[in-house]
């Protein structure tokens, strides 16, 4: 794959004529070699010399994880040999899904990688402290890994969890970048707080955070992120976006105003539920088409993620889109009494609940075929006064107020880690 970093700071139309000519590549690569695509292609009428632009793109069928699922060897575009690494999505929708990466698959992980460190101010000079397994089928761990090796910054691998061992590697290499999910730093926070360790005086300056969002969409920090800030507020935090499918991310730059599309790597569309272009400043399905992939490549593969997205220059110099964080998932919105919600609405009310030790969140469908919400809380405080208190937070933040159910918080860590899970469950869909 030929690198061109230089073409993010280029004018908007530069960039658009760049992806074009990419798009074009990768169409000519599926008819050749995608059996999925080549006949979709023909079921279709579809010829794709006629797809020359971007807005082209609206005359071709969309991609869904059902085909994934449904047709997941006939994604696959090489032989079985040139395939080097299998990983597998985490399943939050449904069965998980298998992916293949070839050698060319991986230096293009690699090179996105080291265009989101970048993009978020790291350096050769930075030491990186992985936070975040390696192992059980995860793809992005071996990213971060791959990016943080071409970018040339020192890196230590330990995985998730243990606050403990994690504190030991900060006092014992001085990493200057975390690579964590955000609500694990809350956990470093109250041990570091029980153990007289002093975060203010330690090595670590930046995080990039996965997983979890970190702002509101209008880029104010969440109750999450206030919560890290105020108890760690040196510790610059960037939000960073990504999933298996399109091997690829969007990160914040200095300026923590939107993950910055990589435009070599993906093209990206907003859709509405017609797969219709979304009207500027509507949030849309993140759609996606990935460039350069030579194992899996997708062609407007609907992520499930609702966001908004940005065009306006950015501060910082580049001129691509941005990605605002995910306001949730398709799948996962919530009808409740007439109120339309996703998860992380309910994430951000629980978090700014300091008894709220952790929680689960479960859906429902009640006896008159419509949606219930019961929450499982973990607390030591199990009073009705502080289910009223909870209740009341909700209806005065979002007009309702669910069920909720007091647990031990080592029943909910229980329920939200799993033996097969590589990510915290914190919602349940049982409809």
């Amino acid at each position: 794959m030929e690198k061109n970093p230089n073409i993010q700071f280029q004018s908007p139309a530069e960039i658009k004529a760049f992806q074009e000519e990419r798009l074009i590549e990768q169409l000519t690569y599926l008819q050749q070699n995608s059996p999925f695509y080549r006949r979709l292609f023909i079921e279709h009428g579809i010829e794709i010399s006629q797809i020359k632009t971007i807005e082209n793109l609206c005359n071709l069928p969309v991609t869904t994880k059902t085909d994934l699922q449904l047709h997941n060897e006939d994604f696959i575009c090489v032989n079985k040999e040139d395939i080097i690494d299998y990983v597998t999505t985490s399943g939050t929708l449904g069965n998980p899904v298998t992916f293949a990466l070839t050698d060319e698959d991986l230096n293009r992980l690699s090179y996105n990688e080291l265009l989101s460190f970048t993009t978020a101010g790291c350096t050769k000079k930075d030491i990186l402290q992985l936070m975040t397994t390696i192992d059980r089928r995860f793809m992005a761990g071996l990213a971060y890994y791959l990016g943080a090796r071409e970018l040339g910054m020192g890196i230590v691998r330990v995985g998730n969890g243990i606050p403990e061992l994690q504190w030991d590697t900060i006092n014992r290499v001085h990493p200057t970048c975390g690579m964590v999910v955000p609500s694990f730093l809350i956990k470093l926070i109250e041990f570091a707080e029980k153990n007289n360790i002093n975060p203010h005086s330690c090595s670590l300056k930046r995080c990039v955070c996965i997983g979890e969002s970190l702002r509101n969409s209008d880029f104010s920090l969440n109750t999450l992120g206030k919560r890290i800030q105020e108890k760690w507020p040196e510790l610059q935090l960037h939000s960073t976006y990504a999933s298996t499918e399109m091997q690829s991310s969007f990160t914040e730059c200095s300026e923590l105003c939107g993950g910055h599309l990589q435009p070599e790597l993906i093209i990206v569309e907003f859709l509405d539920d017609k797969n219709k272009p979304v009207a500027a400043g509507e949030p849309g399905e993140v759609t996606i088409t990935t460039l350069g992939v030579k194992g899996m490549p997708l062609l407007r593969f609907k992520t499930g993620d609702i966001c908004y997205h940005h065009t306006e220059p950015c501060a910082c110099g580049r001129n691509t889109m941005r990605l605002s964080p995910v306001l949730g998932r398709k799948g996962q919105m919530i009808k409740y009494k007439g109120t339309t919600l996703y998860p992380p609405a309910l994430f951000d009310i629980l978090d700014s609940m300091p008894r709220v030790i952790n929680y689960v969140v479960e859906v429902y469908t009640n006896d008159l075929g419509t949606d219930e919400i019961l929450i499982r809380v973990g607390s030591e405080d199990k009073t009705e006064a502080f289910a009223k208190d909870i209740k009341d937070l909700f209806r005065s933040k979002v007009r309702v107020a669910p069920g909720i159910a007091f647990e031990s918080p080592e029943y909910i860590s229980k329920i939200q880690m799993p033996p097969m899970s590589r990510k915290t469950i914190k919602f349940i869909d049982l409809r």
